[in-house]
């Protein structure tokens, strides 16, 4: 089940609530039990670099990503 980040604008404690994707807009309370909370936008890294690992630069600066025609020119 995923897991939402909320913060409580009233003590400013950051907490998660864990519920099903189709309540993720509901308000949740906060542990402290005020209700003026609001919802984090989080970010999800999946098979990311080390902090200290970076991906050399192409030589001529070229992007090339490949899209729908593996890097071609489509127009």
């Amino acid at each position: 089940m995923p897991r939402y980040d909320f913060r409580c604008r009233e003590c400013a404690d950051t907490f998660e609530v864990s519920r099903p994707m189709s309540e993720s807009g509901e308000p949740a309370p906060c542990p402290a039990g005020h209700a003026d909370t609001v919802k984090l936008l989080t970010t999800v890294s999946v098979g990311g670099l080390s902090s200290g690992s970076r991906v050399p630069a192409r030589a001529g600066g070229g992007g090339g990503g490949g899209g729908c025609c593996g890097g071609g020119c489509c127009g």
